[in-house]
């Protein structure tokens, strides 16, 4: 019975770095963890913190009583799958308090699911079986799902891994998850392993937010310029350590001296239009969390970091970026999207009917 917390990854940095254990790889979807319960017409979608999903994504509810064994709970991702691969933006937008809007964009963004896991079927619960019989059980009771559900590809060849890792990231997919044939299903545990891209940046430090506790610096923000020598925002650098977050106030102190008199984001930077621009610039609401601070203080858009990044998502950073360094010998001008390395697309297509 609902909730149950999902099993996690933990992350390696090459997937020369796994176990000598027997494993098998999935692609690394990018969208909301998902695990459905469903009990002939009840559906229930939990999502990784345990919170109900099943209001937020009506669309799938039917397809599930038709195509789910009778009774299962099934682990998987809901994603939003278009003609330019996986639109996390789009799936974002389906959280809303709203009843009309999220019918609405049901029927204009519609969601998939993506199942790679079973915890139970009938009266029978698995999280005790190894995941070779469970994969073997979820392929026969799962194996002819038609969209918007479908069944996760998986290989136990670790060159086909490889070839996944770099070839799917041109459908939107993060990354290869790798995971031990042997091994139970323990919730809220990272017993598996994730092997996710890692670029680097060179950008423009335009902002920054306190710490949550009011001790130092929480996160920085981060600009490129664009063609027409436009600033965007495109993510943050955080997950700074305590000793961090103070030597990063003296760092960008000479900075915050008259920052917002020029500054290129300074209409963001009144209250009105940050609520106004849907959680895409600094200052606005979280989706997530509307009690959340999110107010954010200037910096002249002088100073230069290098980030770690994962991918990105649209024009920005899909997660927080990790500060490798500071950039003193590079010029902000030089801090554009051209400097991104540009991954060849892939079909979604090829990954769903692989």
């Amino acid at each position: 019975m609902p909730p149950v917390k999902p099993m996690l990854a933990k992350a390696v940095h090459g997937l020369d770095e796994l176990p000598e254990v027997d494993l098998v790889y999935e692609p690394k979807w990018d969208g909301f963890r998902c695990i459905v319960f469903r009990d002939g017409d009840d559906v229930i979608l939990g999502s990784r913190n345990e919170r109900p999903l099943t209001r937020y994504f009506p669309e799938l509810l039917d397809p599930m009583r038709e195509q789910l064994p009778d009774r299962a709970v099934v682990d998987g991702e809901l994603v939003i799958a278009t003609d330019h691969g996986l639109d996390f933006e789009a799936l974002q937008q389906r959280i809303h308090p709203a009843e009309s809007r999220v019918n609405r964009l049901a029927s204009e963004t519609p969601a998939s699911f993506v199942a790679f896991d079973l915890l139970a079927l009938d009266a029978r619960d698995l999280r005790e079986v190894p995941l070779r019989e469970r994969r073997a059980l979820l392929d026969t009771s799962l194996g002819a799902l038609e969209p918007p559900l479908h069944l996760t590809p998986i290989t136990d060849d670790r060159s086909t891994a490889a070839d996944w890792f770099v070839r799917f990231e041109g459908a939107g997919l993060d990354g290869v998850v790798a995971k031990p044939l042997e091994g139970t299903y323990v919730p809220d545990r990272r017993v598996q392993f994730k092997v996710k891209h890692q670029r680097t940046a060179d950008c423009v430090v335009a902002g920054f937010r306190v710490h949550k506790s009011g001790d130092g610096v929480g996160s920085l923000l981060l600009g490129l310029f664009d063609e027409g020598g436009a600033l965007n925002h495109v993510g943050v650098a955080t997950s700074f350590t305590a000793a961090r977050r103070k030597e990063l106030v003296d760092e960008i102190a000479a900075y915050r001296d008259k920052a917002i008199e020029a500054h290129p984001w300074r209409e963001w930077y009144d209250a009105e239009a940050h609520a106004a621009n849907d959680g895409r610039m600094p200052g606005a609401p979280s989706r997530w969390n509307a009690k959340k601070d999110l107010s954010w203080e200037p910096l002249r858009p002088e100073l230069v970091c290098e980030v770690a990044y994962e991918h990105m998502q649209g024009n920005r950073f899909r997660h927080a970026t990790r500060l490798v360094r500071w950039r003193p010998d590079k010029q902000p001008l030089e801090c554009t999207y051209a400097q991104l390395e540009e991954v060849a697309p892939f079909e979604l297509s090829q990954i769903f009917g692989a």
